[in-house]
């Protein structure tokens, strides 16, 4: 029996349908980053981590043309969108050429930053960057927007200025990683890299420094190079600036040789960035001097480098020469506090980072000061950005603390290796003792989460779980309790 064919009204109206359909949608999403942008962004990560977990979930992805385990592919997805490094397979010898060019995608993607990210998404969609977009990428660059608070336009970069910092970005990060894939091509020949595979690798070592990730593409990982002290500080240098932040490549990309204009947030991220960089190093110079199974073996200048390459790997860079595993538990409590710090705001390094560690130094500074304000290169930082610094370290502590007793109580392992990689987790880091690479799979799911609370930042998290913001218009009385 034939079948006739709709006429073209209804054709008409069933396109008109589709239409209406997609315009309802679109107005939910216009909607729903409008009520809350902080939520729109975590969106906007999580559909990312699900489309690559469906990529690397396919058989193509995996060198043997099997399918990767559910579990193995989230969490990759998760530790290549959240820039982390951490992994439950190995990652020089489970991909295929397929598979290592999605994660090579998805570092690039997720290093941009989760609220910088939506921002852009929200340009090409919108052909044009409206102010509810200007407000998104702001947040990413001062996290009081993403609390809706008063915000001095003189902290981090102005709402005018967002427009242009997203170029920044953009440029930034195709520049900065071409330079060092240049710079570390010749390297790989010279360490018997085969010409055509270091063609692969430079870009691949190029995005994985500059995003802070850490993944190696060759078997071995950094250890065939332990002696190339070109290639490792080429890598170091890269994940550096990688670390300061967009903020900061957008202001020294302006004023480099003009200190006097640099901002406030400018001068607290490259100064507390390094003395922290100094102190690690000296940290692991003291502790590890002796240790057999790290530094023990080498003579004073092979020493000297790898406890600065240690430093700054310990920051989010997650590169790593000698085994975690050996290091001293007094080197691993360092390590576990400098990963805790991490980076620089707005930058592909995570943890609760240096700017907020420098703003409770000054309120603690101040206080033993007896000052009533706190003060720093002729500025004053205003009570709330001390109460959103307060806020994060808690969030952050807590996320830690409640990651760690679980995978513990999964596991059962050494509570000291557990703390470290869940540490590690948070602050996208991806160094390891070993033990992450063993997590059965609830496990690997506690970690997951970990990465992403991680990584889309403790002041967004708070700031979407908080389903509306009231202001209050009376106040109540004062009353001191008993502090200390």
């Amino acid at each position: 029996m034939a079948t006739s064919r709709p006429s073209a009204p209804q054709r008409r109206a069933s396109t008109s349908g589709w239409r209406y359909r997609l315009r309802r949608v679109g107005a939910f999403v216009r909607d729903f980053a409008t009520s809350s942008p902080s939520r729109f962004a975590i969106l906007v990560f999580g559909t990312l981590i699900l489309i690559f977990t469906s990529l690397l979930s396919l058989p193509i992805a995996s060198a043997t043309g099997r399918a990767t385990p559910l579990a193995d592919a989230l969490f990759t997805a998760v530790s290549t969108i959240c820039v982390t490094g951490l992994v439950t397979v190995d990652m020089a010898t489970h991909w295929s050429p397929f598979g290592n060019a999605v994660i090579f995608l998805g570092v690039n993607i997720g290093g941009m930053g989760v609220l910088t990210l939506a921002s852009i998404l929200g340009l090409v969609i919108s052909k044009r960057l409206g102010l509810r977009a200007k407000l998104i990428a702001a947040g990413d660059s001062n996290p009081l927007r993403a609390h809706g608070g008063p915000v001095n336009e003189g902290q981090t970069v102005r709402l005018g200025e967002v427009g242009q910092m997203l170029r920044t970005v953009a440029l930034s990060t195709l520049v900065i990683e071409g330079i060092v894939a240049v710079l570390l091509y010749p390297a790989l020949v010279m360490a018997g890299i085969d010409p055509l595979m270091a063609l692969w690798e430079a870009p691949y070592y190029a995005a994985m420094s500059f995003t802070n990730t850490g993944f190696t593409p060759n078997v071995g990982g950094l250890e065939p190079f332990a002696d190339d002290y070109f290639l490792l500080t080429v890598l170091m240098t890269s994940v550096f600036l990688g670390s300061i932040g967009f903020p900061v490549i957008y202001t020294l990309s302006k004023h480099v040789w003009h200190v006097g204009r640099w901002s406030l947030h400018t001068r607290l991220t490259l100064i507390t960035t390094t003395l922290l960089f100094f102190a690690g190093a000296i940290a692991f110079l003291t502790l590890e001097y002796d240790n057999p199974g790290t530094f023990g073996s080498m003579n004073a200048w092979d020493t000297t480098f790898q406890a600065f390459f240690l430093s700054a790997m310990t920051r989010s860079g997650g590169f790593s020469v000698v085994d975690i595993g050996e290091l001293y538990g007094s080197s691993q409590v360092v390590g576990s506090m400098l990963m805790f710090v991490g980076g620089g705001s707005a930058s592909t390094a995570g943890g609760i980072k240096v700017t907020t560690l420098a703003v409770l130094a000054l309120a603690v500074w101040s206080e033993a000061k007896g000052r009533t304000t706190v003060e720093v290169f002729s500025r004053r930082i205003p009570s709330d950005v001390q109460r959103v610094a307060l806020s994060v370290v808690a969030w952050g502590s807590t996320i830690v603390a409640l990651s760690t007793i679980i995978i513990a109580q999964i596991t059962h392992a050494p509570i000291a290796h557990v703390l470290f990689d869940v540490i590690s987790a948070f602050g996208t880091v991806g160094l390891s003792t070993g033990l992450t690479e063993s997590l059965p799979d609830p496990a690997v799911y506690v970690m997951a989460a970990t990465i992403f609370m991680g990584r889309i930042g403790t002041v967004t998290l708070a700031a979407a779980v908080a389903a509306t913001s009231r202001s209050q218009l009376y106040s109540l009385p004062v009353e001191r309790p008993i502090v200390g």
